[in-house]
């Protein structure tokens, strides 16, 4: 059997630098990483992954949990989010928050199955998570903000986002809007929608309840929301969707209603890669995912190599893109960005 003493003769290193390349290899130089991993590769050699965690009780495994894998958001993150940590070499396990996979994570995490959790969707009640954090557990959310919690949190400028979208609407005219939000619960729906509303009742226009909506983030439920909204007699002229899987939802109803964006405006937040096809070309309130990501997987890294630092919270500003989901008389911004301040 190969062992780590016949890598590290073949590497011209001691055996210390072998078990750095795969526990710490951050720490290593380039060349020197490349030498051992070239020697492993020639040798054949497989580290023994049971007997490297029981010396470093380090699992080198990052759990990530996600909620909807069919919203594109998620799969940008995780793109990102796997190269970030896999150049720190860590492994990524993805759960789906779907059927109470949370637990599990932190499940995972309990018995050091993982070295820590990144979850991407998180809400107020999540009492198992503050748990977690108290046995000083690494955590970090990504674009989720739970108010309490003392782990490090990145999000974007939801509230300021969510008021940039009521300003441009009135600056257009379009003063009857609807509103399809997800969950309550879930801060990004909760302040993008605090934005919204708020901005569009103190300039005289308050959106009506029958207009306020919850669309739990879906683009089926968006899609029958909207075609409910499109069969009124006073429909909106504009819909501003909380994030743009839901977008894409209202934007297949007016197709099926054979109406165009002169007849309804759509709106949707995140700016997922979809946003600029074509087919979609919706207006959206980018919010900078790859970095947020890339922010968060550096805070696990720094939380398991110093674990008592104090947690940090992140905001990252927007920007709204303009494009031809809310075209006016033919014209459309066609990708014009229009920054946020907040």
């Amino acid at each position: 059997m190969v062992t780590s003493r016949d890598v590290a003769e073949l590497a011209g290193v001691s055996q210390a630098t072998v078990s750095r390349v795969m526990s710490s290899p951050a720490k290593l130089s380039p060349a020197t990483k490349a030498r051992v991993q070239a020697a492993m590769e020639t040798l054949g050699y497989v580290p023994h992954a049971g007997a490297q965690a029981m010396k470093t009780r380090r699992t080198n495994t990052i759990g990530v949990v996600v909620a909807d894998l069919t919203n594109p958001f998620y799969p940008e993150v995780l793109d990102e989010l796997s190269r970030e940590l896999d150049a720190a070499g860590f492994r990524v396990v993805i759960w789906n928050a779907g059927g109470g996979s949370h637990h599990d994570a932190l499940k995972a995490i309990r018995e050091h199955a993982v070295d820590g959790v990144i979850f991407t969707t998180a809400t107020e009640d999540s009492l198992e998570l503050q748990a977690a954090i108290e046995k000083n557990s690494p955590i970090v959310l990504i674009n989720r903000v739970v108010e309490g919690l003392e782990c490090d949190q990145v999000t974007s400028s939801n509230t300021e986002g969510g008021a940039a979208v009521a300003d441009y609407l009135l600056a257009h005219g379009k003063t009857r809007v609807a509103f399809i939000g997800g969950a309550q619960n879930a801060s990004t729906s909760r302040e993008r929608g605090r934005g919204f509303l708020g901005k569009m009742a103190e300039q005289g226009h308050a959106v009506p309840e029958h207009f306020r909506f919850d669309g739990g983030f879906s683009h089926d439920i968006s899609a029958q929301i909207t075609n409910r909204l499109l069969a009124r007699a006073d429909r909106p002229k504009a819909i501003f969707c909380a994030n743009d899987h839901m977008a894409f939802g209202a934007l297949d109803a007016l197709r099926a209603h054979q109406l165009q964006p002169t007849d309804c405006w759509v709106i949707g937040y995140d700016d997922v890669d979809m946003a600029a096809w074509e087919s979609f070309s919706l207006t959206t309130v980018r919010q900078p995912s790859r970095e947020m990501a890339r922010t968060g997987a550096e805070m696990m890294i720094n939380q398991i190599h110093s674990p008592r630092r104090a947690p940090r919270q992140v905001n990252f500003p927007c920007d709204l893109i303009v494009r031809g989901s809310t075209e006016l008389a033919g014209l459309t911004g066609n990708g014009e960005v229009r920054h946020i301040h907040g």
